[in-house]
């Protein structure tokens, strides 16, 4: 199999360590494996974009030695892309529009691990004098089995465990969930490696590949790296950026943390260098799977399992 991975970072700020973990991890799976690494912006959440953040993460990823073999992707350039693949479920019966609110689905919906459960409402069709909001899949009440390289084999049920998923949002834009399977498929990518928090989103989007007919990639999810009081290490936990400056600190941290051996003093002289090493020395098997590792957002912090 040809080798083709990804890193897919939003432009919701600058880069941090807790991103930086998964662009580490799928640069050196990819290197590891000979071969292509892409680089996609998930730009279709525009009102939660950052003006400048897409060219910041780029330039920091360039700092890092992080070097993508194709020119990046912007999804905000592929509405409609999206809206063909929607139409296509839409067709074969697989959708139908929703009329709830959020504040309906948190009070009516039972709790997930991605949050409320959508009670499924609308399913039968809309109650009377309620405008659609967004457009739901109708997911049927099967079990999802994956195979994860880090978390080994997932089992779930979907419809019970994660509800019927948005695939256009109140909002007019294009879900997440829909928007990632139709990009992995037109990029050919063969190998996912990404942050756990998408762990539960994988079987559904699983459902959207064989829906659509699209291949599924192999999938690897990396541990979240999270700060002293348990919260993910994000953007809106306002963690602090990678400094492109000073890339060494935060690379080989992440390099640490991914569980792999310690680069020798030769490998560090340059960047070059190291991720010559990172190819040879890369073992997924030695990533440690989904713990609440306590991560200060400090690059020259020690870190604390």
């Amino acid at each position: 199999m040809t080798y083709r991975g990804r890193f897919a970072p939003s432009p919701t700020g600058a880069l941090h360590f807790g991103s930086l973990i998964a662009a580490v991890a799928s640069f050196a799976d990819a290197r590891a494996h000979g071969g292509t690494w892409i680089v996609r912006i998930e730009d279709l959440d525009r009102p939660r974009e950052v003006p400048g953040a897409a060219d910041a993460i780029l330039c920091t990823l360039r700092a890092l030695g992080l070097y993508w073999d194709e020119e990046p992707l912007f999804q905000s350039r592929r509405t409609q892309a999206y809206a063909q693949a929607l139409q296509q479920l839409t067709v074969r019966g697989l959708t139908y529009p929703c009329a709830c609110s959020r504040a309906e689905i948190a009070r009516d919906g039972r709790h997930g691990p991605a949050g409320p459960i959508y009670a499924g409402t609308c399913r039968p069709g809309l109650p009377p004098g309620r405008p659609p909001r967004s457009l739901r899949l109708r997911t049927p009440p099967t079990a999802v089995r994956v195979h994860d390289r880090i978390q080994g084999e997932q089992r779930q049920d979907v419809a019970q465990d994660f509800g019927d998923c948005i695939l256009r949002r109140a909002d007019g834009l294009h879900a997440y969930q829909l928007a990632v399977v139709v990009d992995d498929a037109w990029q050919g990518i063969s190998h996912v490696v990404r942050g756990a928090d998408l762990l539960d989103s994988t079987p559904c989007q699983c459902l959207l590949q064989q829906s659509l007919g699209l291949a599924t990639p192999s999938y690897a999810h990396v541990p979240l790296a999270v700060d002293a009081t348990g919260h993910k290490l994000s953007k809106s936990q306002a963690a602090a950026p990678v400094d492109p400056a000073a890339p060494w600190p935060a690379l080989l941290r992440a390099w640490g943390w991914l569980g792999q051996a310690a680069a020798p003093a030769e490998s560090r002289t340059s960047l070059a260098g190291f991720w010559e090493y990172a190819a040879r020395a890369w073992r997924i098997e030695r990533v440690p799977r989904v713990v609440r590792a306590c991560v200060d957002p400090n690059p020259q912090a020690s870190i604390l399992l």
